[in-house]
């Protein structure tokens, strides 16, 4: 046997050899095609920021802090709300001087006890600060907070109510405006240890209006600022949409619109630019409603205006369509359009998709005894979402399902002061709005927490209604319940030794 055929005999060998190797080695065609899904996880930390509550040496403010019991979490963990560093002088130029109470927020303002009960705590008059709070470990997932303020006379008065939000970079406020009767403030919070420095650009019927000082606003670290808009622009606008976009950290921002005549409450931000929008639980008594919308893009956008009733999907009359110009503010009278129902708003493109903002401003009562409420366009419920601050009387639970017929689960928490939680499941039929018959923890004391869960079917939208009758007027607030994002997905991983041979 010559040198050769050993050679090639040897090769084969080792050929054969490498093959039974990767034939043991290799995993299954099956698994090999089969990616491991990602689990989903309880976030371990939250922050939340609150703006200062109200001008008014009247206001009297309720805080509530509550996390729902989550699975999976940590076995410790602490909420806490401490108050910002309040800035003294011209806020909008962002060269205010600390105030007096600089370095004294050690102290939590309110601590959570433990996930599943409710904690409050109360201030009072105009001076009270803004809060930021940070909630980790077990009290984290879902963690939400809200400031109601009851404001018994002057510009405003009524009942003012606003879930404090998360820290971002950017913000929709469709539904402010500086007409005469109007003082509308934006409200910037910065949560964190650097300063962040954020636009504002607001927009009106016919375009972007010329601003003074909007362009580079630093907000210092820990600190809140509140901007009255008509500092910022000479024009008086009825409808107009306000841009807040941050160039550097981040700030949690609401609007603050105070009416003369009817009232006030907080606009909070509309859902991200989207080609279809839900409004959802538009009280069935609301005397008005005004719809305003702005696409931010350079397309114009032609919305089906409908409405999901208790029966179903109805077209209001005379306002089927809303033709939204491209940068430009677009506003509707729908007027009357309840008819003693109550219903969400569906806004969907008639042809092509163009990402718009939206929010409707609610007026209830009659004369001099009307109130006003805001209702953004709103996310989905998602997995979970939570709504706090209900009571015993004067709390509307509303559900839409604008696109298919869903099944929700609706947990009532603990009582702040004593009650035990209890649930109930619902289910509500493709295209129709449902108030629906909350749970009330038994034996109740204090306030309460609503925490609705999609269970199957389409997606769900959903908002609560809180009312309070004082010297005869009947002020209300509604918040939406969009998707807390207590959960996060993350990927599973395997150990791969190889990377160290690389």
């Amino acid at each position: 046997m010559n040198r050769t055929t050993l050679s090639l005999i040897a090769g084969v060998t080792a050929l054969a050899a490498v093959t039974g190797l990767a034939a043991l080695t290799t995993p299954d065609a099956s698994e090999a095609n089969t990616a491991k899904a990602a689990a989903e996880l309880p976030v371990e930390r939250t922050s939340l920021a609150c703006p200062a509550p109200s001008i008014s040496d009247l206001a009297e403010t309720t805080y509530t802090s509550f996390t729902p019991v989550t699975k999976g979490t940590a076995s410790g963990g602490k909420a806490e709300l401490q108050s910002a560093v309040q800035e003294k002088g011209d806020a909008a130029d962002g060269k205010g001087e600390k105030g007096d109470d600089a370095g004294k927020a050690d102290k939590p303002v309110l601590e959570g006890k433990e996930p599943g009960t409710p904690v409050s705590g109360d201030a009072s008059g105009a001076d009270s600060p803004a809060l930021i709070g940070t909630a980790d470990g077990k009290f984290a997932p879902g963690w939400t907070v809200q400031e109601t303020t009851e404001v018994a006379a002057g510009t405003g008065r009524g009942l003012q109510g606003v879930n404090c939000t998360a820290p971002d970079t950017e913000f929709w406020f469709p539904g402010a405006s500086t007409a005469p009767d109007r003082t509308d403030y934006v409200h910037l919070t910065n949560p964190d240890d650097s300063a962040a420095v954020v636009d504002i650009e607001l927009y009106g019927k016919d375009g972007a209006l010329e601003t003074t000082v909007g362009e580079g606003i630093t907000v210092q670290p820990h600190s809140g600022e509140p901007i009255l808009l008509s500092t910022l622009t000479s024009e008086k606008q009825d409808n107009m949409t306000v841009h807040v976009s941050v160039r550097s950290g981040r700030v949690g921002a609401s609007v603050q619109a105070l009416d003369d005549k009817l009232g006030g409450d907080w606009l909070a931000a509309s859902a991200d630019p989207a080609g279809s929008l839900v409004l959802p639980g538009i009280p069935k008594d609301a005397a008005s409603v005004r719809l305003v919308a702005f696409t931010p893009g350079d397309a114009d956008a032609d919305l089906k205006v409908r409405l999901a009733s208790p029966s179903g999907l109805i077209t209001p009359a005379g306002n089927e369509t809303l033709h939204v110009k491209a940068g430009m503010t677009s506003a509707v009278d729908l007027g009357d359009v309840m008819q003693g129902e109550a219903g969400s708003l569906v806004l969907t493109p008639t042809d092509r998709s163009v990402p718009v903002v939206a929010a409707v401003r609610v007026v209830r009562g009659k004369g001099d005894k009307q109130e006003t409420a805001f209702i953004p366009a709103s996310r989905a419920v998602g997995t979970r979402a939570t709504v706090v601050d209900n009571r015993a009387k004067g709390t509307t639970l509303s559900v839409t399902a604008p696109f298919g017929a869903a099944e929700v689960k609706v947990t009532a928490s603990a009582g702040s002061e004593g009650g035990a939680a209890a649930s109930k499941s619902y289910s509500v039929k493709s295209g129709t709005t449902q108030e629906v018959e909350v749970p009330v923890p038994s034996g109740l004391k204090g306030t309460y927490a609503l925490t609705v869960e999609s269970v199957s079917g389409g997606p769900v939208y959903a908002s609560r209604t809180l009312a309070v009758t004082e010297d005869g007027v009947a002020g209300f607030t509604v918040q939406t319940l969009p998707d807390d994002r207590g959960m996060v997905a993350v990927p599973e991983a395997d150990e791969d030794l190889s990377v160290l041979q690389r």
